[in-house]
């Protein structure tokens, strides 16, 4: 069974979505990859209490990293670009390309920008730390605004 809350955030409103094997989405308002169902609405789920204490902490400047298990749903790929995504520090960014060689295959930077998009799990997997060659923002879920606002949190709290 599926559990989910919306949680308020200094980013607007957060949709965060479990079960008992982990943690399976953490989308804005806009994200178009929010999926129709989400099962049962359920904020005292221990994992969302969990998710939402370790996401205001992040917020607060109190947490770099993440404790939450992850249950995320995508292709080989796809857990091996997120995988890549939570081994990038905090308060650092590195491009597309640099991803791309760090999985070992420099001509894969389109199926990693593509596998990037596709992260169900904004901030946890902190896919908002790609950014474009030249140091752009780029392409983000939830706005290049909120893209922006995570990598200045970030960097205030370094």
């Amino acid at each position: 069974m599926n559990y989910y809350t919306v949680l308020a955030s200094e980013l607007g409103a957060i949709t965060v979505q479990a079960n008992s094997e982990g943690l399976l989405g953490i989308w804005f308002e806009q994200h178009t990859t929010c999926p129709d169902e989400l099962g049962e609405h359920n904020p005292s789920y221990p994992l969302l209490k969990q998710a939402e204490t370790e996401l205001k902490e992040y917020f607060a400047g109190e947490r770099q990293t993440f404790t939450l298990p992850l249950a995320a749903i995508g292709t080989d790929f796809q857990r091996k670009v997120w995988q890549a995504l939570c081994e990038i520090p905090y308060g650092e960014a590195i491009s597309y390309q640099e991803l791309a060689n760090r999985l070992g295959n420099s001509k894969a930077v389109r199926a990693v920008g593509t596998a990037n998009g596709k992260n169900p799990l904004s901030i946890v997997v902190p896919c908002h730390r790609v950014v474009g060659k030249n140091g752009k923002l780029s392409g983000y879920a939830g706005g290049v605004e909120r893209k922006l606002r995570l990598l200045n949190l970030e960097a205030e709290n370094c």
